[in-house]
């Protein structure tokens, strides 16, 4: 098993190299890392739709680690997780603008995704699972979700990504695959069980619910109050702003540049021989 040193140490060169891949391959991984964790999300709402309560979302949040598992052993790349290259950024084994390109890229690949797999997933007729309790949690999701405020969406999302990049980097610790999606369950299932907010599991979760409100049987069965907040204005504004905001802090600020201060930038041996590498 890596240290914690031994983590931070080899994600230097982890994190510099995600600033190097071009543009197009940037959007294609984003892509796919939108499409595990939307299909995690789908996961979690027929699972949780099976039980009414906290027994249901605690089925849901135990499925939901899939979908980093797979981002990170399938090979992909995921916005909220690579908040961590601050910490190569603070090293000066990377710029400011390559981390900035690579949040950018991957956040649009991300999206799209995301999107690929809620349109799919309401033209598969999931949303009319047990009697369409699938369609009407989907909404109802998307209406809560929409319906925070600004601060509240903004500390979610930083509690969200602090257990989120928590997971990614005790992937790292292990060096095998069982030890890294062990690493990931718990911290993963924790911050879905709780309720925070991850900008892209939202992607997916929001807008599965804005296109299942397409159906006036499924609106109707949701019989929500806050429907006309389900709206795209509401979900680019309301959620997907604060949340990104919030998991940008929760996972460069809690989590990298903690790293870095704990174990690159108070420690001599190690800097000088990051100093000899450059």
């Amino acid at each position: 098993m890596n240290s914690p040193k031994e983590i931070a140490q080899n994600y230097i060169s982890i994190g510099a190299g995600k600033t190097k891949i071009s543009i197009p391959k940037m959007v294609v991984l984003g892509i796919l890392a939108g499409i595990f964790i939307a299909l995690a999300g789908v996961a979690y709402t027929v699972a949780s739709s099976t039980l009414e309560g906290s027994v249901g979302k605690l089925i849901g949040a135990s499925v939901f680690p899939g979908g980093l598992a797979m981002v990170l052993l399938a090979g992909s790349e995921l916005f909220t997780g690579n908040t961590i290259i601050v910490l190569p950024v603070c090293c000066g084994h990377a710029k400011v603008g390559g981390m900035l390109k690579n949040w950018l890229f991957v956040y649009i690949g991300n999206f799209i995704g995301s999107i690929i797999i809620a349109a799919l997933v309401v033209g598969a007729g999931t949303t009319g699972l047990f009697g369409g309790e699938v369609g009407k949690d989907m909404i109802n999701i998307a209406v809560g979700k929409v319906s925070l405020g600004f601060d509240v969406a903004f500390i979610r999302g930083i509690l969200c990504n602090f257990l989120v990049c928590i997971a990614v980097w005790m992937s790292f610790a292990a060096k095998d695959v069982t030890g890294k999606i062990v690493g990931i369950f718990f911290p993963i299932m924790f911050f879905v069980l709780c309720g925070f907010e991850h900008s892209v599991a939202n992607m997916y979760f929001i807008a599965t619910g804005l296109f299942a409100s397409g159906n006036q049987a499924l609106v109707d069965l949701a019989a929500n109050a806050n429907i006309g907040m389900l709206t795209w204005g509401n979900f680019f504004v309301k959620n997907l702003l604060p949340v990104t905001l919030g998991n940008i802090v929760g996972g460069s600020v809690m989590v990298g540049l903690s790293y870095w201060y704990l174990y690159i930038a108070g420690d001599k041996e190690t800097k000088e021989k990051l100093s000899a590498k450059k």
